[in-house]
């Protein structure tokens, strides 16, 4: 088996800069970690905000820390940082190559998660990181095995086409990716992110994150690993 990401962004139209912030560490017992971060309104403020929160995150992911402790930790320092006036939404989702799972843990939109049994919202109830004390992530672990899909999201997914009454909620974009078949990862985040910019009619009325991973059968027989990356200049 090997595992795959893909990420993709766009910023809310007439904005300098997205207020999203996707970053990726190796954890040090085995795996990856993943963190979608979104900041409170848009444009270089929220950038602000998801870059603190996001960098607070990774840091403790790529020292050993837990996922359920390290989003914690990243909202106590958001908390503290701000007094607890600014808020941000905070998903991780890690390979953890120890106990052989895929965890995502959430303080944000909902996950969209894909087992050989089926397809599943994982949309408890949970709150953005920064402003109530005490405030926990929702946290789900399940074993990693082929066909294996997860899509995490920043909210300017769910508000793709609002202004023109055809914003698609969580149900939806799972009955949609599912029709798409065993797609892999970076195709499967082109098409959603191809269909975000339909329903907004090619303008975002917000900035659009969207990482998807997955366990896909390994045609790789060498090992490789293997990192792409572009960013419009």
């Amino acid at each position: 088996m090997e595992f795959q990401s893909a990420a993709v962004n766009v910023r809310k139209y007439a904005t300098s800069e997205s207020g999203d912030t996707i970053e990726a560490v190796e954890r040090p017992h085995g795996g990856l970690s993943f963190v979608v971060a979104d900041g409170q309104r848009s444009g270089r403020s929220a950038k602000l905000i998801s870059n603190l929160v996001a960098r607070k995150a990774i840091s403790l992911l790529g020292e050993g820390v837990r996922d359920g402790a390290a989003g914690r930790a990243a909202h106590d320092y958001l908390r503290t940082h701000r007094a607890g006036q600014v808020s941000a939404t905070l998903t991780i989702v890690s390979l953890d190559l120890v106990s052989r799972t895929l965890v995502i843990s959430r303080n944000g939109p909902p996950v969209l998660l894909f087992e050989p049994q089926g397809g599943r919202v994982l949309n408890g109830s949970c709150e953005p990181i920064g402003i109530h004390p005490g405030t926990k992530p929702m946290i789900v672990e399940v074993p990693l095995q082929l066909g294996l899909r997860a899509v995490a999201f920043s909210d300017g997914l769910l508000d793709a086409g609002v202004r023109y009454g055809e914003a698609q909620p969580a149900e939806a974009w799972l009955d949609l990716v599912a029709g798409w078949g065993p797609l892999e990862a970076e195709e499967m985040a082109n098409r959603l992110l191809d269909r975000a910019l339909e329903l907004d009619r090619g303008r975002p009325g917000d900035d659009i994150s969207i990482l998807v991973v997955g366990v896909y059968p390994d045609e790789d027989a060498r090992g490789a690993r293997r990192l792409s990356m572009s960013v419009p200049l």
